[in-house]
């Protein structure tokens, strides 16, 4: 059966409280349910991101204790840190991938930057530390500069990418937009797909349609199960998706096998 990985990222960019304990319990549930690795930023217990790891080292180690899921930092997110600030969890043992931002771009009224030398910076410590990246794409020029970063840097295969659509200011989340982003992604390069303010499963069913190899779901982009239906959890949502996948003829990825797809060490 094809499998795809569903990749969840439990915690809203507005959460001002954040739990370790709760995030966790929640996350070790997302995995039963289908979710085969998770995407957290470092954050203080206020949602501030920061280079101290200490909230996200507690969450990390509350997850591991009773989880296998894939571990995945991001190294990016809007804030005033520096690119060796934004690093800081590549050093960390216990995260196994590194999301990868390769370009500047609007978001809402927001400026997220990522000037090049930044950028290539941060691949050259991805690459150094053995994390697995996985480059965010939020317009087409931005699969332009990976496919040449991929060159540069000789990035082992397979480079993961994730299509990032309906960000206010960035590509929208319209079929149009991801068959467009989809056709610039070389053949040996595996691709997903993320859906920011998502409100239905239009855009995510396409995408595993046309060959989708990762879904990224949970609070950071929607709390929406489906239309009009709003979780109070991430489980729950992961669940959905799993079923979805299903009728598709599809399934999720274990842990284990998102690790052999694409090449964690």
């Amino acid at each position: 059966m094809d499998k795809v990985l569903l990749s969840v990222a439990p915690v809203s960019a507005t959460e001002t409280h954040i739990d370790p304990k709760k995030i966790a319990e929640d996350v070790i549930e997302c995995e039963k349910t289908g979710a085969g690795m998770v995407h957290l930023h470092v954050r203080d217990l206020h949602g501030k991101l920061t280079d101290n790891l200490e909230v996200f080292r507690e969450t990390v180690e509350r997850i591991r204790e009773k989880s296998n899921i894939v571990i995945e930092a991001s190294t990016g997110g809007v804030s005033n840190l520096t690119i060796q600030q934004r690093c800081a969890p590549l050093y960390y043992d216990m995260v196994e991938c590194a999301s990868l931002n390769v370009g500047s771009v609007n978001l809402g009224e927001a400026v997220y930057q990522n000037p090049i030398d930044e950028v290539r910076y941060c691949v050259g410590e991805i690459l150094k530390t053995k994390k697995t990246p996985e480059v965010e794409v939020f317009e087409i020029g931005m699969i332009h500069t990976t496919v040449q970063l991929y060159k540069d840097f000789a990035i082992p295969d397979p480079l993961l990418l994730s299509i990032v659509l309906g960000h206010e200011g960035a590509a929208p989340a319209t079929i149009e937009a991801l068959v467009a982003m989809r056709s610039f992604i070389p053949d040996n390069m595996a691709w997903g797909i993320t859906h920011s303010r998502r409100q239905s499963n239009d855009i995510i069913t396409a995408a595993v349609g046309m060959g989708a190899k990762t879904v990224r779901i949970g609070f950071e982009d929607s709390p929406y199960i489906d239309a009009g239906q709003i979780s109070q959890t991430n489980a729950p949502i992961v669940a959905h998706f799993a079923k979805l996948l299903g009728a598709m003829g599809k399934a999720p990825m274990t842990p284990d096998e998102a690790r052999q797809a694409f090449c964690i060490a």
